[in-house]
């Protein structure tokens, strides 16, 4: 048993020394008439698949289109929801030379500007319309504006860009350790940063995760994750390509679309936040559906309680997977596995993937702690990204010279090496020079009955320095009082970390990915009167 903070990295399964496009080559090779993609969108009859080999030509086509128009190394970005066009540019652009930038279609102007003039985009493939906006239009309106931008393509107009003609043009080749896409961090403590990502990470991350998850060969993943975030168009996709699988793509989360696919395509695996998988439970649809092909359920991003866990083990009959991990890492970097317990799986985040080691150390000097102490979790290996595109000393700040990936969360590692979460570096609570970690009074509060979510920051404080406040989603139906709240946690917690302010708020701001952004739910908090702020 281990008594310091540091788990060396296993290395007893390989990783594979390929890219992208070797991925979709070694499945064309080994099942080529396979349906390797569903467009599954709400009406049947509009769906489209795609073999391997179908696939593998329609990328290819794709590819020599895109050297018309860019030089291998260029930036192209992807502005769009999910579909399976946004598939094939994805790995035309890979098999091109090209890096993605994925955006998330929920941006607006000023955001997406910021996107494409920090990656230097030379082109930007974006939707027609989403959610009554013109991404396309936005982009055109913006284009004087941005130097760098010489090509415009809607989706509304795909057929067109594939009805092309391509020049004759010589595939680049691809290596393992080039740069595949650009994505931007989901924003939970500011704003977000360019983590440029490379084809070995993004590979072999989304392969030991499936592989962790019980993926076998032929597995229907059926997904409704985002693709611009790495739990889609990464984790999910590649985790299935990698097992030769058939991935099913919805074109957003919707829980009676997503349990009918289930159903139809006898999905096997899925990938949902905490929030999906309760509106899942709870559509009618769960208790009539056939979902007896359903053998793992992966989540993450927030915290997952152990009673949901359990529910959606006993309501799907499948296994669960909590999993745990950054976009500066290529994704996930921990995981439970099928066989711990509900308990394991809601007050952990598993232990460290393959070829991944772990420290967890003090942010002030930098040594590892002992197990069971608070510290940074840091990463070293294959999955850290290759910097911060454009902005070297974020870069600097958050990879040391030794290859050490400074996580900014804040964790524990147990005597087996399974790590804990207890909150974020930037988001810790400094109270009268003690330390309150927000995720250990936020999992407390999850066990509230009339507490449906919670959220712990600090706020200043001219006598204490900082002070505890939690921002409270009840329950439906609940009139929980701050005072029935304060006295819970006083029963359970030592003084100092007990909330003495309260707020209640209807929802909270979110990332695509369910995330809660506390940055901006402390703006907000500073301006607003609190339902109660008493010393504790």
């Amino acid at each position: 048993m281990r008594s310091t903070s540091h788990r060396p990295a296993d290395i007893s399964l390989p990783l594979i020394e390929t890219t992208v496009p070797g991925v979709l080559a070694s499945a064309v090779a080994t099942c080529p008439d396979r349906v390797a993609l569903v467009d599954a969108v709400a009406a049947p009859e509009a769906r489209r698949t795609w073999t391997y080999a179908e696939l593998d030509a329609q990328v290819r086509h794709i590819a020599l289109l895109l050297l018309d128009r860019f030089a291998p190394g260029e930036r192209v970005a992807v502005w769009s929801p999910n579909s399976a066009d946004w598939v094939l540019l994805q790995h035309g652009a890979a098999l091109a030379g090209l890096v993605l930038v994925t955006v998330n279609p929920a941006l607006r102007e000023s955001e997406v500007r910021h996107v494409l003039s920090n990656s230097g985009a030379a082109g930007v493939f974006a939707a027609g319309e989403y959610r009554g906006f013109r991404p396309y239009q936005a982009v055109v309106d913006m284009q004087p504006d941005l130097p760098d931008v010489r090509q415009v393509v809607s989706f509304d107009d795909w057929a067109g860009f594939l009805g092309g003609t391509p020049g004759a043009h010589e595939l680049p080749e691809v290596t393992p350790d080039d740069p595949c896409q650009i994505q931007y961090t989901s924003g939970t403590t500011g704003f977000p940063k360019a983590a440029l990502l490379h084809h070995r990470g993004l590979v072999n991350a989304s392969r030991f995760v499936a592989r962790g998850a019980g993926v076998t060969d032929g597995a229907v993943w059926v997904n409704s994750m985002p693709m611009f975030h790495i739990g889609g168009g990464a984790l999910t996709e590649l985790g299935t390509f990698t097992h030769h699988g058939t991935y099913v793509l919805l074109p957003a989360f919707d829980p009676a679309l997503q349990l009918e696919l289930i159903e139809t395509y006898r999905g096997t695996i899925m990938l949902a936040v905490p929030t999906m998988l309760v509106a899942m439970l709870d559509h009618p649809d769960a208790r009539t559906r056939d979902l007896s092909s359903l053998g793992t359920v992966m989540s993450g991003a927030s915290f997952v309680p152990a009673e949901l866990v359990r529910r959606t083990t006993s309501a799907f009959g499948c296994g669960f997977s909590i999993l745990f991990g950054q976009t500066e890492m290529h994704g996930v970097i921990s995981q439970t596995r099928l066989s711990d317990s509900p308990e394991d799986m809601s007050e952990t985040i598993g232990a460290p993937l393959p070829h991944v080691e772990v420290a967890v150390t003090d942010p002030a000097t930098g040594e590892v702690v002992p197990t069971g102490e608070p510290g940074e979790i840091c990463v070293r290996g294959y999955q850290t990204m290759l910097g911060y595109f454009g902005d070297g000393p974020a870069t600097a700040a958050a990879l040391s010279d030794d290859g050490w990936l400074h996580s900014g969360d804040l964790g524990t590692m147990d005597e087996r090496g399974y790590l804990r979460i207890v909150g974020r570096l930037k988001d810790m609570v400094i109270r009268g020079g003690e330390n309150v970690y927000p995720a250990e009074v936020e999992q407390l509060l999850s066990t509230h009955p009339e507490v449906r979510q919670s959220a712990v920051i600090g706020l200043p404080d001219p006598h204490w320095g900082e002070v505890v406040a939690a921002i409270v989603q009840r329950a439906p139906g609940s009139e929980v009082t701050p005072e029935s709240l304060r006295a819970f946690c006083k029963e359970r917690l030592a003084s100092f970390k007990v909330p003495g302010v309260w707020f209640f708020v209807d929802e909270f701001p979110v990332t695509a990915t369910g995330k809660i952004q506390k940055f901006l739910l402390r703006a907000w908090a500073l301006g607003q009167p609190p339902a109660t702020a008493v010393p504790v």
